[in-house]
């Protein structure tokens, strides 16, 4: 029976060890909330950390507590130890990725220990988790502590549902790009089959960094892998909105927050609740406070900011140092404005009950909320749903991603002490029918997309996740790859036909950066070495570079679209007569068209131009690249020249050089009896067209359209894999002798 996993960094149970016993307690609200109604089903795991280092138990009671978890709670816990915490969590996860991705990259620090302690406490999930999966699990991972484990799952798994959600925000391509681990991180998530987020602005953001790091393009936000497609979507979660409007006694709260609310009454009240954290904006939000007391006199002794901070890793020096500033904001606002019978701000280094947070939300006239950055801030939709008699009223930051869905507040930027100390007054003084108009259509939205319906909505869309785009021709699948391998093996004399970029490397921002790398280089010495293989790269790059990397290889060599061949440790020939008049009017229009498009660039080789946009942003490409492509044909209508649309390039080259061209060079040169010919674009379909009826073809990459391939794989590391099934299968000559 297939069962729904949750894997998270922290269970929704915590244990604490307390008089030598291990106790119990159960999280609320957020995330346990949405997913409580699933997890209660008794066909689902939650997988995550139960809060309490290994070091700490003794080993009869971590399984005591294993037994608990998986047997009351249905709880798989992970086991972490002190080391762990503090270099995966405390180090990579809140030292980079936090910092990083909230912006504040002068708080980023990169270090390979953590990274590693990162990479390594991923695979101890994976571990895990392997021994409870089943082939047609779901499995939901969330956060940004897990973002190597969709990946590690995918490898052993390649048929599981995988979703990921992020819980904070994914920043723009100009600081993501800012990480060492850019790569790796990216790679993992991809293993997902869904992606969430809660804004349709970190939807984007990721997209454009696989566009411009890993090369892959999405259409409409989907995006195709080896053994599966991805999709990218913006899910904003919700909160318990019956919970958070359901009355409430005086009696449920505590005897402070009674007093509180008493007096309350007396002046007009201003919430702030944070937890200690630079990326909340707090020492900017006493200061906008500040400035709000100096531009609107009238208010002093009228108003009170209540601002309440968790404490939060105030054993770190910044913490701590955070926590200094606001005290002294504090007093600064205090000694400067207070008076006898007034105390501007009440500040509380504490944390409260829910429920005497709820009585704060109700008791407050204006929730003032602007973090520098964050994912969502659900406190924005708390306050506004405990106001059931719709008079409240939120100044929020534009860069909180509640702003997104929660448009009717007073938005302002987070920076600009001027526009908050505006935003209160304008929120203070909103007439009652306007805000009773404004918080009934924020319930509205809260009502029906709560968090239940969140986690319902990413379920649904994971379920109905797919393999991807349908291909032009049948995937080159186990039993297709196991008879052509059992080919390979039979024949005695067998051609080799391989692209380069996208079938044997993947793209790169720029040609040069598609340098091979050693795995490459290795398979392709192997496959070289048997002297029944005649292995031959062909390819449109320049026969000068494609030399410089591959030209110590046993290896035949043709390139640029067939017009140089070169045979192992033997010179270049010119298979045909061909002249370069020509570009002295084609590379004005190209130039034309690079100056226009910021990220496009030509490439010049000896007998061609070519045009690559790959770097271009994807809005601006459509229009450039059909105008300049309906110019060249244009021009080069009356000339033998030809335009070749490949994989974001347009090449301008004579029609008589083509990879049709360098297939017969060869094949008229021996009777081969094992033909296989790979490429992943256009420029390769003359090859295809050329090959013997018998041989095999295969088009790399997942898109659908006519191709003259008989076969598709998904992707270059897909061929490559196919490649070293034939490489391993080679008899050797000394095999021979035998």
């Amino acid at each position: 029976m297939s069962k729904l996993i949750f894997v998270s960094n922290r269970l929704p149970v915590t244990v604490k060890k307390a008089d030598d016993e291990l106790r119990y307690s159960e999280s609320i609200g957020g995330l346990a909330t949405g997913l409580k109604s699933y997890h209660e089903q008794g066909n689902s795991l939650w997988a995550g950390w139960a809060g309490i280092a290994q070091d700490e138990l003794r080993s009869d009671e971590a399984e005591a507590m294993e037994r608990e978890l998986r047997n009351t709670y249905n709880c798989l816990p992970i086991a972490l130890s002190a080391a762990d915490i503090e270099q995966y969590y405390h180090g990579f996860c809140n030292e980079t990725i936090w910092p990083l991705f909230h912006y504040f990259t002068s708080h980023t620090e990169y270090s390979m220990e953590t990274w590693d302690a990162y990479r390594r406490v991923n695979e101890r999930f994976f571990e895990a988790l392997d021994p409870v999966i089943g082939e047609e699990d779901t499995i939901w991972i969330h956060d940004y502590q897990l973002m190597l484990l969709p990946q590690l799952i995918r490898e052993k798994y390649p048929d599981a549902k995988i979703g990921f959600f992020l819980h904070i925000p994914f920043p723009s391509f100009e600081i993501f790009r800012l990480l060492i681990w850019r790569e790796e991180i990216l790679q993992g998530l991809m293993g997902a089959n869904l992606i969430g987020f809660h804004t349709y602005d970190y939807v984007r953001h990721f997209v454009n960094s696989v566009r411009r790091i890993l090369g892959v393009e999405h259409h409409l936000y989907k995006m195709n892998q080896d053994t599966h497609s991805v999709r990218v979507e913006a899910f904003p979660m919700g909160i318990d909105y019956d919970y958070f409007t359901a009355a409430r006694k005086m009696d449920e709260l505590s005897p402070e927050l009674k007093s509180f609310t008493e007096n309350a009454q007396t002046v007009r009240n201003i919430l702030s609740i944070d937890r200690l954290d630079y990326t909340k904006g707090i020492p900017d939000r006493i200061k906008a406070f500040k400035r709000f007391l100096t531009d609107y006199p009238e208010y002093r002794g009228e108003v009170r900011l209540n601002l309440i901070v968790a404490p939060s890793r105030v054993e770190v020096e910044s913490y701590d140092k955070l926590k200094r500033q606001i005290e002294v904001l504090v007093s600064e606002v205090n000694g400067q404005f207070g008076t006898a019978n007034w105390m501007p701000v009440w500040f509380f280094f504490r944390t409260f009950s829910q429920e005497d947070l709820i009585a704060f939300y109700r008791s407050s006239d204006v929730l003032l909320v602007t973090p520098l950055r964050d994912g969502m801030n659900l406190v924005a939709k708390e306050y506004i749903a405990s106001r059931t008699d719709l008079r409240g009223m939120i100044v929020l930051s534009e860069t909180a991603g509640a702003a997104s869905e929660l448009f009717e507040a007073v938005i302002v930027n987070a920076n600009d002490h001027g526009a908050i100390a505006s935003g209160l007054k304008t929120a203070l003084d909103m007439p009652e029918d306007e805000k009773t108009e404004k918080n009934r259509a924020m319930h509205r939205r809260l009502e029906r997309y709560d968090v239940h319906f969140w986690a319902d909505k990413f379920i649904t869309a994971l379920g109905q996740a797919d393999s991807g785009l349908q291909p032009a021709k049948p995937l080159l699948g186990d039993s297709e790859a196991a008879a052509l391998e059992e080919d390979y093996r039979l024949a005695s004399n067998r051609l080799l036909l391989l692209d380069y970029d996208g079938t044997l490397v993947g793209f790169k921002p720029t040609p040069d950066q598609a340098k091979p790398d050693e795995e490459l280089r290795r398979l392709l010495r192997k496959l070289s070495d048997d002297p029944a293989n005649t292995v031959v790269i062909i390819t449109g790059r320049e026969h000068t570079g494609i030399e410089k990397w591959l030209g110590d290889l046993n290896v035949h060599l043709i390139a640029s679209h067939g017009l140089w061949l070169r045979k192992p440790e033997g010179d270049w020939v010119k298979t045909i007569h061909v002249d370069n008049e020509w570009k002295e009017t084609i590379r004005p229009l190209m130039e034309k068209y690079t100056d226009q498009m910021p990220g496009s660039l030509v490439e010049e080789k000896d007998y061609a131009l070519a045009w690559h946009y790959r770097q271009c942003e994807s809005e601006l490409v459509e229009l450039k690249r059909t105008e300049l492509r309906e110019a060249l044909l244009s021009i080069t209508g009356s000339m033998s020249l030809g335009v070749l649309e490949g994989n974001k390039v347009l090449e301008v080259k004579d029609v008589r050089m083509n990879k049709g061209h360098g297939v017969h060079l060869l094949t008229g040169e021996n009777a081969y009896d094992f033909v296989l010919g790979a490429g992943d674009d256009h420029t390769d379909e003359d090859m295809f067209a050329a090959l013997p009826s018998e041989a095999y073809s295969i088009k790399i990459g997942s898109g659908s359209g006519h191709t003259n391939a008989r076969s598709q794989l998904k992707s270059h590391q897909a061929m490559r894999r196919l490649l070293q099934r034939l490489a391993d299968a080679s008899v050797k000559p000394k095999q021979l002798l035998h």
